[in-house]
């Protein structure tokens, strides 16, 4: 006698999905063709990003670190030492450009071992001892000197200043170096000018390249490129300027980006030591 029979139940769920979600356009069904949803990173501007690097993020407790919660902020030991100020009511002695005169923000700071050397945005370059704690002086020798930028050359511990003049209409560019055991000694004038052959007026410049030791200018009145030896200045070789529409410094090597012609861009790779052409393309 055959016993009672047994039904299989067979349960099925359906699962609401919309439709398109994962882009196959036939309502989600599986297949081949299922893709999984990914969420959009937030986009996130300059200061949160620099606050996620230093405080912690996803990135960091993927990396291992835990999360963010748990990450303590990296700066907050940090405690003000000391504060400086270019401004001085005694510029006026000494400076006759009204705009050097007036406070302004700083734009640049630089630090050579116990020297800080900190230029306003009017061009007034201050000097400070960081072991007395007080100003030096002001590098502006003269009194329509406007000092636009600053470079510290490690190879002979010296500063160079980079300036424009109010005699000149501010249209060409003057390098001074000064060894910055003169600067302690507060000899501000004891420093030597630099380039006094290159007409550096606008739009020529110069650019000073620390990593491969080398300082790169432009005459734009000769149309010539010139690289000089940043340890002792000396002039190496010169580039025409024919069709050079750039000039890229990388370790070792300069590449000359030409003007472009109607199928390519021409190109060339140049031994930042000799000049020496490597490659064209």
């Amino acid at each position: 006698m055959d016993g009672p029979k047994r039904h299989l139940r067979v349960r099925l769920r359906v699962t609401a999905r919309r439709r398109g979600a994962y882009g196959d356009g036939a309502g989600g069904a599986l297949g081949p063709r299922r893709r999984k949803c990914r969420m959009e990173t937030p986009v996130l501007n300059s200061a949160a990003k620099l606050q996620r690097r230093e405080i912690g993020g996803r990135q960091l407790a993927a990396r291992g670190g835990g999360p963010a919660a748990a990450v303590p902020e990296r700066f907050r030991n940090m405690q003000l030492q000391e504060e400086f100020d270019t401004y001085d009511d005694n510029a006026n002695l000494f400076v006759k450009l009204q705009f050097l005169k007036r406070r302004s923000k700083i734009n640049e700071i630089v630090a050579a071992k116990d020297i800080i050397f900190a230029l306003a945005n009017s061009g007034l370059c201050a000097a400070f001892n960081r072991v007395t704690n007080k100003r030096i002086g002001f590098l502006n020798l003269s009194p329509d000197e406007v000092i636009r930028s600053l470079f510290y050359n490690k190879n002979n511990d010296s500063l160079i200043t980079v300036s424009v003049y109010a005699s000149d209409n501010f249209s060409t560019l003057k390098c001074r170096t000064t060894p910055v055991e003169y600067i302690r000694r507060n000899q501000l004038d004891a420093g030597f000018p630099l380039f006094e052959s290159e007409s550096l007026k606008w739009p020529g410049f110069v650019e000073f390249d620390d990593v491969n030791g080398k300082v790169l200018t432009y005459s734009a009145q000769d149309g010539i490129y010139k690289v000089f030896d940043l340890k002792n200045y000396y002039f190496l070789y010169s580039i025409p300027d024919e069709n050079v529409q750039e000039i890229k410094i990388s370790p070792g090597i300069m590449l000359l980006i030409y003007d472009r012609t109607p199928s390519y861009v021409p190109l060339k790779i140049l031994s930042i030591e000799d000049g020496k052409q490597l490659k064209f393309f």
